[in-house]
């Protein structure tokens, strides 16, 4: 049943997949993000969430059924990390609490979760391949428990169901992101193309032999809404893949045709993205001009560190969905179709040629 929803970082990779679902679905879509942009058909909310009086007069008016939280604020450490965005669910769900109206709340994470947060990231002890919703929390601090924790605690005070969804890497379409494989591969093969240099993996051999998997935005967005209208869904977290697993090894020829490239030969090495990129702003704003791309600032398409991090994982990282999949959802996605897709859409929007 259709109500009110907001979406918090609406502007986003998740966030601006989820508010068109929910306007497909008949929803009347509040959109809250610190620099609104336009989408058609959400009502914009401006808000700092880090300015707890600021949020709360920003949500007055607001009276969600629903309400998505897909946005988090990068830090200098996980310290900081778990400060800044713990503080940021707090503040938003103490400014809704004078409305009334919120049933449900949905956080957005992704599989820190399970590999821990970036600066311990795949280290130590790490839980059994698939990851599955029970193997619980590693005993290391982490911003996305923190967040949770936040979630829970409002929850228990103000009677609202819950769940958590844990994402792999999310294939989607958001400009400025700062976790953004599926541009940043398309920015680099434009770039290989046109400066003549091999479309290399960058990352390491666990990544490139072993089998992974990935999250299409779009269908997180069906999950998300699913388990805020689903009520066996109330109160649980859930991983959200696309159904399909592969390896780079693959995958990575598939991206190279499509570009009109051919892949180079893998020689085990990692040459992380954020190096090979290093001097490429000038390169990609000429590219802008030539062609009258919309973006030629390199530094709002491309999020090389998020990339490297992901496909330079020293462990082969798959993703159990038996969760989901018993109590109902059975949404599929081919993920390099979902890359394709987004390509296509990169390039009608002109931030590709």
């Amino acid at each position: 049943m259709a109500g009110t929803a907001l979406v918090v970082g609406a502007s986003g990779i998740v966030g601006s997949a989820t508010a068109r679902r929910l306007l497909d679905e008949g929803w009347r879509v509040h959109g809250l993000s610190r620099r609104p942009t336009e989408q058609a058909g959400v009502e914009p909310i401006s808000a700092d969430l880090q300015d707890a009086a600021g949020t709360t007069r920003a949500l007055a008016d607001v009276r969600p059924d629903a309400v998505f939280i897909t946005t988090w604020l990068r830090q200098h450490s996980e310290a900081e990390n778990i400060r800044v965005n713990s503080a940021m669910v707090r503040n938003l769900l103490d400014g809704l609490r004078g409305g009334g109206s919120t049933r449900h709340v949905a956080l957005v994470t992704g599989l820190k979760h399970y590999l821990g947060p970036f600066e311990a990231y795949g280290k130590g002890a790490l839980p059994q391949t698939p990851f599955r919703e029970d193997q619980g929390r590693l005993d290391i601090e982490n911003f996305y428990y923190a967040q949770e924790d936040e979630v829970f605690a409002a929850a228990a005070r103000d009677g609202f169901g819950w769940s958590v969804h844990r994402p792999h890497t999310v294939i989607g379409m958001a400009v400025g992101n700062a976790m953004n494989m599926g541009t940043t591969l398309a920015v680099y093969a434009t770039l290989c193309r046109e400066t003549g240099r091999p479309f290399r993996f960058p990352g390491s051999p666990a990544q490139w032999n072993g089998l992974t998997d990935m999250t299409d935005a779009r269908l997180l967005a069906r999950h998300l809404l699913w388990a805020a209208t689903k009520p066996a869904a109330r109160n649980e977290a859930f991983n959200v893949v696309n159904g399909d697993v592969f390896r780079w090894s693959w995958m990575w020829g598939r991206i190279a045709d499509w570009f009109g490239l051919g892949p180079a030969p893998f020689d085990g090495t990692i040459q992380p993205l954020e190096g090979q990129m290093a001097d490429d702003g000038p390169v990609w704003r000429r590219v802008a001009e030539r062609e009258g791309l919309a973006e030629p600032d390199l530094a709002r398409l491309a999020s090389a560190w998020h990339t490297d991090a992901d496909l330079g994982r020293p462990i082969e990282v798959v993703t159990d969905m038996s969760k989901s999949r018993r109590l109902g959802f059975a949404a599929y996605q081919p993920t390099d179709d979902a890359f394709f897709d987004l390509f296509t859409q990169l390039r009608a929007d002109r931030l590709i040629p």
